[in-house]
């Protein structure tokens, strides 16, 4: 009998998990929003990040070019060559900074596409590649330092001794590693009040959360979800979302609120954009893709 009574309650756990990830689901997507194909084409799409107005740049690596969709809804590129960027992000200047992977370079592109080499090397030696980063309000940089063998490089292995994880100070002078325990570090972003960094584990299948503290280094380790991430981004009200096989959406205490299906194999990041920031933009390999939302992005 207690058999019958648990093969009957399973089922329902299940169903109730399943209600409630689609009653989150339907607090954070815009009633009747379906996913929209805005552009393909492309042979891998990486790295959006929202300007000011709400236009987003990203990256097609393979093709060596930073493209954007604009508020209008036009399609134009913004830089080509690029220096294989990566993982973008806008500062509160309107400075674009790129994980521009060719050299293994640190970009800093001004409005004017003029390019200033922050940084390529830490300690003397070529870092590995860097792949996303995140700016925090104080003007410090957290990047992440994967090592993905690229075709473009003549190098076969790292020079570092680890995939670690970077904090360039607001100076933009001092680098510090503070992450150096990770398989392969990639996805990243911060909460909306800057006090949490989260940091993925692509092939560790985990992201983590890290206290910032004053001076930039982190603490308090803390296994946020079992699942690893390329790109990520946050809304206003602390969700996180990582990616991979669509976009998978976590409220700010770890929990799963639900999983948006993309048609294609990988999603390689995700930011808001848009003139309201309620728009959810996917770069998934070859497409680059849109979802209205009731909630709003967090950039600065």
């Amino acid at each position: 009998m207690k058999y019958n009574k648990l093969f009957i309650a399973l089922p329902l756990i299940f169903i109730g998990l399943a209600f409630t990830q689609k009653a989150g689901k339907n607090a954070i997507i815009q009633t009747g929003a379906e996913l929209e194909k805005l552009a393909d084409g492309f042979l891998f799409t990486e790295g959006p990040s929202p300007d000011k107005n709400g236009n987003v740049f990203f990256t097609d690596q393979p093709n060596d070019r930073i493209l954007v969709w604009g508020v209008s809804g036009e399609l134009s590129t913004f830089m080509q060559p690029c220096g294989r960027s990566n993982g973008l992000a806008f500062d509160n200047k309107g400075f674009l900074w790129a994980c521009a992977d060719e050299k293994n370079e640190l970009w800093c592109i001004a409005p004017d596409k003029s390019v200033n080499i922050i940084l390529s090397k830490y300690q003397g030696k070529l870092i590995n590649g860097p792949n996303d980063l995140w700016l925090a309000k104080n003007g410090g940089i957290y990047f992440t330092d994967p090592y993905y063998q690229r075709t473009w490089w003549k190098r076969t292995s790292m020079e570092q001794d680890c995939q670690g994880v970077y904090y360039l100070a607001p100076d933009h002078k001092t680098l510090t590693r503070v992450i150096d325990d990770l398989l392969t570090p990639n996805g990243i972003t911060g909460s909306p009040d800057g006090k949490v960094l989260y940091v993925a584990d692509l092939k560790g299948k985990k992201t983590w959360s890290y206290t910032i503290n004053k001076d930039g280094s982190l603490s308090n380790k803390t296994l946020f979800c079992e699942m690893g991430s390329d790109g990520m981004t946050t809304d206003t009200r602390g969700n996180l979302y990582l990616t991979g096989d669509g976009v998978t959406i976590f409220d700010r205490n770890g929990k799963k609120i639900g999983n948006i299906p993309v048609p294609e194999k990988w999603t390689a990041n995700v930011c808001f954009g848009g003139s309201d920031m309620k728009s959810l933009f996917i770069t998934a390999s070859k497409g680059l893709y849109r979802l209205r939302m009731k909630v709003k992005g967090t950039a600065w």
